[in-house]
C-alpha cells in the first residue's frame, strides 16, 4: 500500500467517525429533548461508545448541557 493510499484510508476512517458522531448527536437530540443533563450525557456516551467514537468527558458534559438548555448541540470534532 502506498503512502497516499494509507493517507486516503485514514481520511475515510476519520470521515466515518465524524459521520457516526453526527448520527449519535442527532438521535440523542430528538430522543432526549427535555431530559435531564445526566440522562442526555449517558445516552451520548453510550451512543459514542457503540459508534466506536471517543469523546472526552468535558465535551460530553458540554453537549449534554446544550441539548438540555437549547435542544441541540454541535457535533464534536472526532476526525
Amino acid at each position: 500500500m502506498s503512502e497516499m493510499d494509507s493517507t486516503q484510508d485514514a481520511a475515510e476512517v476519520a470521515d466515518a467517525r465524524q459521520e457516526a458522531a453526527e448520527h449519535v448527536v442527532e438521535r440523542v437530540e430528538s430522543w432526549d429533548e427535555g431530559a435531564e443533563p445526566g440522562t442526555i450525557r449517558k445516552d451520548l456516551e453510550e451512543g459514542m461508545a457503540q459508534a466506536q467514537v471517543e469523546v472526552g468527558d468535558a465535551e460530553l458534559d458540554r453537549m449534554a448541557e446544550e441539548i438540555h438548555d437549547d435542544g441541540r448541540t454541535g457535533t464534536p470534532d472526532v476526525g
